[in-house]
């Protein structure tokens, strides 16, 4: 039977749930092929603010992709290049979703589960959450295209002591080594992934949007045009910076509207 990822819309919070609970919610082909469909989606989506994407239950975010499948999916290098297009696809859809993206961790979060969170803005994660992709153990190396998300957070050292040794990592090492951006006791992870989201949400939706791109765009070492500088001040003829100072100046809250 095959997992599913679920699609939960309250207020402007968007959560996607990686659902295959059997598995410890292991990505199968299909659930890639939702997942991009999912997060292009609401990308489009002017009413949501921000995603949370998760795993079904406790005990993991996603154990990496289904095994199982590689037999019959990954069997030759035309059938390989294909299945690991689709994960590719989805990993992207992630990336470039223009709404803010937390990663909300329990559990285990292993192979294709931390190649999605690499992808997230953010990732809020239990005390006892693990992270790893042990595929040395199975004979096969990391997809170069899904390695490129990895390395961008957490730099070569870390994604070769990963891929290497194949060892473990806890949260307390993870958030050391750059992998998680907090860490929270178990039994409060879910309550703070969320918090995160309604502080995001309380914010301009624009320009959380701008803020994620020019963060992508300064990693590049290609410095920033006139014409970029110029367009990094489209915010004087929004809506949004007008009520912004507005509210401040009155001591009131904002009520920013995405224009």
């Amino acid at each position: 039977m095959s997992g599913r990822i679920l699609c939960v819309r309250e207020d402007a919070i968007a959560t996607v749930t990686l659902s295959n609970p059997g598995k410890l919610n292991a990505i199968d082909f299909a659930m890639w092929q939702k997942l991009a469909e999912v997060l292009r989606e609401i990308s489009g989506d002017e009413q949501v603010r921000c995603v949370v994407l998760r795993g079904d239950g406790e005990q993991a975010f996603a154990a990496g992709g289904d095994i199982e499948e590689f037999l019959h999916r990954r069997d030759t290098l035309e059938r390989a290049l294909a299945y690991h297009a689709q994960v590719g696809a989805a990993l992207q859809a992630v990336f470039d979703c223009r709404h803010p993206t937390i990663a909300l961790l329990q559990g285990a979060c292993i192979g294709g589960g931390l190649e999605i969170a690499a992808q997230c803005d953010l990732r809020v994660c239990g005390e006892s959450s693990r992270f790893g992709a042990p595929i040395n153990k199975l004979g096969f190396s990391m997809y170069p295209g899904e390695m490129e998300g990895l390395l961008r957070l957490a730099g070569a050292a870390t994604v070769f002591e990963i891929l290497l040794e194949g060892r473990i990592l806890g949260a307390a090492e993870a958030l050391a080594k750059g992998l998680v951006n907090r860490v929270v006791a178990d039994a409060e992870v879910v309550a703070e992934a969320y918090a995160s989201a309604r502080r995001i949400c309380a914010g301009a939706p624009l320009v959380a949007t701008w803020h994620k791109q020019w963060v992508r765009r300064l990693q590049h070492d290609v410095p920033l045009s006139e014409q970029e500088l110029r367009a990094s001040f489209a915010f004087l003829d929004t809506e949004d910076y007008r009520e912004g100072l507005s509210a401040f100046l009155e001591k009131r809250k904002p009520d920013f509207r995405g224009r």
